[in-house]
């Protein structure tokens, strides 16, 4: 533990150029006697360690001193190719791992470009879930993401509808999709994609699995993606649009879908676009078609056509 400390402090001084007691303490969580005890244990060490006394005073190293220290581990380095998801690091149990990733390349940059970690996160930064969302993170994440990382096997129990199944799986890697978690495994021979909110019990084998050298986690994301949104488009809804909403329909409705209806779809005398949309259900089509007003008329189904019909009446008599 100690040991620990002492080599981030010297990462630490050795990425800027003085930092004080009170700086260090907070850095390290330890109090201010601490610092001094350990910066007086590095400098017996051979460390060269110098206090500047006075109101602007602190400490730094002396003499050019550079650490062998600076390398990267694997952990820390993969981790740092995620340091822009500090929620999803840390819901994944590698926020250490990354802090102390980007300490060592802060301490052996060059001194001209010591600003540009503070100067990127400034500039640029991930929010990845969705609006009013509040993301919770699954229980068994840690563990999962564990297994990812060492290609260890585990055994699930996984809640679909109303049963719980058991799989072992072979957990080749995680996706956070509007702040959901999605764990894309191999059960068996076949690829699948598990929501990891949904697993109920988590237990990390000893055997390893090797992995298939040609799966490509974002294209299998992507195919899966794709198929899902497709899979759950089971209804047809013929429209009438005005060009204003022609242009809308991508932004209110699945954007594949729409602009599928739209490049299929006639134009009358008027103007107006007769389409056919693919929509999830009945009462989704609904709710996202509401949103384009007087800018689409449902003709099919005659029961959807009915429900707009309904609450026109009812707009029309509570703004009259």
């Amino acid at each position: 533990m100690r040991a620990a400390r002492l080599i981030k402090m010297v990462l630490l001084l050795q990425s800027r150029p003085s930092m004080t007691a009170a700086e260090l303490a907070q850095e390290l969580e330890v109090s201010e006697r601490t610092i001094t005890r350990d910066a007086l244990a590095l400098s017996e060490a051979g460390v060269p360690v110098y206090a500047d006394r006075g109101r602007a005073g602190g400490y730094r190293l002396i003499g050019g001193y550079r650490t062998r220290l600076t390398g990267l581990a694997r952990g820390e380095a993969e981790a740092l190719f995620l340091s822009g998801l500090p929620g999803a690091l840390r819901d994944m149990g590698l926020e250490d791992a990354a802090s102390a990733a980007r300490l060592k390349v802060s301490a052996a940059l060059l001194p001209s470009l010591r600003d540009a970690p503070e100067s990127a996160a400034q500039r640029f930064h991930l929010d990845a879930p969705g609006w009013y969302q509040e993301p919770e993170t699954p229980p068994f994440l840690a563990p999962i993401a564990e297994a990812v990382w060492d290609d260890l096997m585990i055994s699930a129990r996984y809640r679909r509808g109303d049963t719980e199944v058991e799989r072992d799986l072979a957990p080749y890697g995680l996706v956070l999709k509007a702040g959901v978690w999605y764990l894309c495994a191999r059960s068996g021979t076949a690829f699948r994609t598990y929501r990891v909110d949904r697993f109920t019990a988590v237990a990390r084998g000893e055997e390893r699995f090797d992995r298939d050298g040609e799966f490509d986690l974002p294209a299998f994301w992507e195919d899966r993606a794709t198929e899902f949104a497709r899979s759950i488009l089971r209804a047809e809804v013929v429209l009438r649009l005005s060009g204003a909403g022609a242009r809308r329909l991508p932004y209110v409705t699945d954007r594949a879908a729409a602009e599928e209806a739209l490049a299929g779809g006639a134009e009358d005398a008027e103007g107006r676009l007769t389409a056919t949309l693919l929509v999830e259900n009945e009462e989704v089509a609904f709710s996202q078609l509401l949103a384009l007003g007087a800018e689409a008329e449902v003709l099919r189904p005659e029961s959807l056509r009915a429900r707009f019909a309904a609450a026109a009446e009812g707009l029309s008599a509570l703004y009259r």
